[in-house]
């Protein structure tokens, strides 16, 4: 049985943000830094800065999300995409360390005052491609006693995270977060119309449907 890639990710960024923890040097050479992208072309940067988190919470609460999402992600990429579905899910995860994070360097390209680092945006990406894929399963809010629908939780996170990234005070960057989901989606509907026969769009539309008609009627 091969490794999860998700468990993969999982553990390759468990001991980059530990060795982080102890080492300013590692921080700053791997940290999203858009005047050093901007002017000294590190394009690494876009990809390892998702590698490393700011503490102890932020690591496991991104981790834990990953595990959460990402195992039943990858299998239904291996369900729709067969034999390649895993380099297809690991393609998706990577590449939307780097997509979300456009916006960002956009803005920010000539600020030497910001930086950004962390995983959250790919996995927005990845929680989205299961929300998308699994619309009605229920989703919950930590502490709170009861399930959405993925569809519902989708809408009510990004309308969350547009207010809160137009916060000048806040230190998360909220935009990664949007774009990230906005990108996963994107990535996989493309994928599908691409490399597969599977018809993602018409089976997230009935599910949806589906479950809409049996709540009303």
């Amino acid at each position: 049985m091969s490794l999860s890639i998700t468990i993969i990710i999982i553990a390759i960024t468990v001991v980059i943000s530990i060795m982080k923890f102890n080492s300013y040097e590692l921080e700053d050479a791997l940290i999203f830094d858009p005047p050093a992208v901007y002017y000294r072309k590190q394009w690494y940067r876009f990809i390892t800065c998702g590698f490393i988190h700011a503490d102890i919470a932020h690591l496991a609460f991104n981790m834990y999300s990953l595990y959460l999402f990402g195992p039943i992600v990858e299998q239904k990429f291996i369900y729709i995409f067969g034999a390649q579905g895993r380099l297809i899910y690991l393609l998706m995860y990577l590449t939307s360390l780097a997509a979300c994070l456009m916006p960002t360097y956009a803005q920010h390209k000539t600020n030497n005052g910001y930086r950004s680092l962390g995983a959250s945006g790919a996995i927005s990406a990845v929680s989205f491609c299961f929300m998308f894929l699994e619309p009605t399963t229920g989703i919950g809010f930590i502490f709170l006693p009861f399930y959405i629908p993925g569809f519902l939780f989708a809408i009510i996170y990004l309308v969350i995270s547009s207010v809160l990234a137009k916060r000048a005070d806040s230190h998360i960057n909220h935009s990664a977060h949007i774009w990230g989901a906005i990108y996963g989606v994107a990535f996989l509907i493309f994928t599908c119309y691409v490399l597969s026969d599977y018809k993602v769009l018409s089976n997230f539309a009935e599910q949806v449907s589906g479950y809409i008609s049996a709540k009303f009627h």
